[in-house]
């Protein structure tokens, strides 16, 4: 087993390693999505009551969130930044299922809750300084 976690890095690195895929891809693929609406139209789960407040089309609104979740996505993914950028995807993603509880749309806000603590997870994996930094494990001296 010693071989494999040195292949592989520690059950921590193959955990943030595993999140900061998933938390670099997905938002960059939604992102995306708000452009050419090929998973969804995403149109439909923006509340009635926020669309109104909006100062632009709920059209232009999904294509300024698709700019912001391709930033934020590649921010995660390949900035030296990734627990900066996976606090900013959690607090996204708990803005989204705001708006999709308000909406009614309760199964998916669920969904991106658990989303959001999976993000503030890679947040707390993720170092301030280069990936992969010697942490000392809680109850441990450092080395």
């Amino acid at each position: 087993m010693a071989v494999m976690d040195s292949a592989l890095g520690t059950p921590d690195d193959v955990v943030r390693r595993t999140l900061k895929l998933v938390f670099g891809l997905v938002p960059i693929v939604a992102g995306l999505d708000k452009f050419i609406d090929l998973l969804v139209q995403w149109e439909k789960y923006l509340a009635p009551s926020i669309a109104h407040l909006l100062p632009m089309t709920p059209r232009t609104f999904m294509h300024l969130v698709g700019i912001i979740e391709i930033v934020a996505g590649v921010g995660v993914l390949l900035t030296p930044w990734t627990r900066l950028f996976a606090w900013i995807v959690g607090l996204w993603l708990l803005g989204i299922a705001f708006d999709l509880i308000i909406a009614g749309y309760y199964d998916i806000a669920v969904r991106d809750i658990v989303m959001a603590i999976s993000a503030f997870c890679l947040a707390h994996l993720s170092t301030s300084g280069a990936a992969g930094q010697a942490r000392p494990v809680h109850g441990t001296s450092a080395p």
